[in-house]
């Protein structure tokens, strides 16, 4: 059932905070007991104070003196109920404010914990604003009232002890107090439902309004290449003033109702005075009970607006729960085995398909899946480079995909070392196989950060010799400062070129006995590429830059022979010619395999596509000298997404 519905919001609200106090009861109990003793406080102060005035202050102006001891007294009474007040409120705000942040902090791991198990599937249906939002403010959201709750808890105690003390002073009164606060009460649901479609709106807004925000900014070199500014300009502002409006709408129920919540309290107070007159009047009550009870009412104004703070929350706190729990309960995340491959075995790993076949799930029940991949068979034998090639959309991606177990196959089998992946551990096969994608992400870090991702084992000796295999250490030492030279935002200071080579060194780094290239080097000359690829194929002890690097650098890469059996999605001849054997793949399925030169010999449909993707490269350059900073988008012809 939607969040924004009014009739269930009350409950499945408190439903939410009962979690919450579930999950934290030692520190709700300390929150709990600092509202119960300030809310004991505000009653026995209510008494005192009547006592002040009805024993001290009136005898006072009859008599027309003060006696010093007895003011010394009320005001020592007074004193001690200040500071235990004090007690109560720090001990109800910290234990609250713990609470909520624990809460927020936990929710959001578990969130993002969740990202990182669900299946790229999954990612692909869910824009990255949605996630940012379900990660910041809907976890916000969820845990908000948590603030006030404890507050509130401990004014329902203050309640019930101000209704009994009023009923001990007196029946009339009592049935003042037995319909202010129900009254009270009844406003607060009202409040709350009605507020609930609201907040569900707001809330559904403010994670669209992100998730435009962060389209056009991820997208701002092609807004502006393309000349939209205005209309994504537009566009954000559109969903901006939707959600202005939509909070607009919540701050003007708050200002109909807050205006009541306040009111009822001080009617209260002035029905207290006026039926208090009257029992005054009958002898039924003295002036320290008519003080004690006016005076209760007054400083119960504030404290019982906390439920009401509590209930307004309430709708904001479901809608948040509710786009928290969809990625919470989210299914499809892959399961992995139990078997262990040594990642330090002198020999890089065997790679094989086994009769494979993939497809897309629909985006509808009742529409067909897309079928990508169908009796795809073939292996990468250990240390060998095999290379994929085929016309885009032909499934290349899809079958690196597989290769590195982000996702798997509908039927059939991917084996490394004649041990299906699926049953290989998440870490064992990290350890054992690497993927270069088409698109190289760098993070906002250093570049030494960016290749090592704190993984232990991997310091600046095996930094600098990955960088050296990716053909990267002349660039990174020519950085102000080396390896700690910052990068930006997904590398924005580095050349296409020399991102997708520090991504390969980060891949290397961590020593795979399987590496997949997924179009790894389009953006890299290709005299660079063909370099990497034979150093991938067999290093050799090219020295580094600098006299302190110069010795890392020497050293091969771990007594390795070759660093590791490889499979590369390649358009260059050059590249292809690399490879031990080519496997030509089209429509989703594996046409021929052989080498570079007996496919040139045997196969048309190889022989048209490799010469098209020579004759582009070479327009390309003729007419766009090649230049790392401006890189190509590979040959205008490979340009591939997901398949």
């Amino acid at each position: 059932m939607a969040s924004g519905t009014s009739r269930d919001v009350l409950g499945r609200g408190l439903w939410v905070l009962g979690r919450a106090i579930r999950e934290q009861p030692r520190i709700f109990a300390v929150a709990v007991a600092g509202s119960v003793l300030f809310g004991l406080m505000v009653i026995a102060s209510a008494a005192v104070v009547g006592a002040v005035v009805g024993e001290v202050v009136v005898p006072a102006i009859a008599r027309g003196s003060v006696a010093g001891g007895t003011l010394a007294l009320a005001a020592a009474a007074l004193f001690g109920i200040s500071v235990l007040r004090v007690v109560g409120i720090f001990g109800r705000r910290l234990g609250a404010g713990y609470m909520q942040y624990r809460m927020q902090a936990a929710y959001r791991r578990r969130v993002t914990r969740r990202y990182l198990d669900l299946p790229l599937s999954w990612h692909h249906r869910n824009a990255t604003g949605t996630l940012l939002s379900n990660a910041n403010s809907d976890v916000e959201a969820a845990w908000y009232p948590i603030a006030p709750l404890p507050f509130a808890v401990g004014t329902v105690v203050m309640l019930v002890g101000a209704v009994v003390s009023l009923f001990l002073t007196d029946w009339a009164l009592a049935l003042v107090g037995l319909f202010v606060f129900p009254a009270l009460f009844a406003l607060n649901v009202v409040y709350s439902r009605r507020m609930a479609p609201r907040q569900a709106r707001a809330q559904r807004l403010r994670a669209e309004v992100s998730g435009i925000a962060h389209e056009s900014f991820d997208g701002a070199l092609v807004v502006k290449t393309m000349g939209r500014e205005a209309q994504e300009t537009d566009r954000f502002a559109s969903r901006a003033g939707e959600l202005r409006d939509a909070l607009i709408s919540v701050g003007r129920l708050r200002g109909v109702f807050d205006p009541m919540l306040e009111t009822l309290p001080s009617l209260g107070t002035l029905a207290v005075l006026v039926v208090g007159a009257i029992r005054l009047q009958q002898g039924a009550i003295t002036v320290t009970e008519l003080v004690s009870v006016a005076f209760l009412f007054t400083v119960l104004a504030f404290p019982v607006r906390a439920i009401g703070w509590v209930l307004a929350e309430l709708p904001r706190s479901v809608a948040g729960w509710d786009r928290v729990r969809r990625v919470l309960d989210a299914t499809g995340e892959v399961p992995y085995g139990e078997v262990v491959l040594d990642p330090a075995a002198p020999t890089p790993a065997t790679l094989a398909f086994r009769d494979v076949h993939f497809g897309y799930e629909p985006a509808e029940a009742h529409l067909p899946g897309v079928e990508v991949l169908g009796e795809v068979t073939f292996t990468v034998p250990a240390g060998k480079t095999v290379a994929l090639v085929g016309p885009t959309g032909a499934g290349k991606s899809t079958i690196t995909s597989l290769a590195v177990r982000l996702v798997d196959p509908r039927a059939g089998t991917v084996t490394l070392d004649g041990v299906d992946v699926r049953d290989l551990t998440a870490a064992s096969l990290a350890a054992n196989v690497a993927l270069v994608a088409q698109v190289p992400f760098v993070f906002d870090d250093t570049v030494r950060a960016n290749i090592t991702l704190d993984r232990p084992g991997i310091g600046d000796e095996e930094a600098w010799a990955a960088l050296r295999l990716a053909e990267a250490d002349g660039f990174v030492a020519a950085l102000p400062d080396g390896l700690d030279t910052m990068v930006g935002e997904r590398g924005t200071s580095l050349s296409g070129g020399q991102r997708q080579r520090l991504t390969l060194a980060r891949a290397l780094a961590g020593r795979p006995r399987l590496l997949v290239l997924d179009d790894a080097t389009s953006a890299v000359d290709p005299r660079v590429e063909a370099a990497i690829l034979a150093g991938l194929r067999a290093p050799a002890d090219r020295p580094s830059f600098g006299p302190e690097r110069r010795q890392a650098a020497r050293r091969p890469n771990h007594g390795r022979a070759a660093p590791a059996s490889i499979l590369v999605v390649a358009y260059r001849r050059a590249t292809i010619a690399l490879a031990d054997e080519v496997i030509y793949v089209e429509q989703g399925r594996v046409i021929a395999r052989g080498t570079h030169a007996d496919l040139l010999a045997t196969v048309p449909g190889y022989a048209d596509l490799v010469s098209a993707y020579e004759q582009a490269e070479q327009e390309r350059e003729q007419t766009h000298p090649y230049d790392e900073v401006n890189p190509p988008l590979t040959s205008g012809l490979e340009v591939e997404v997901d398949r």
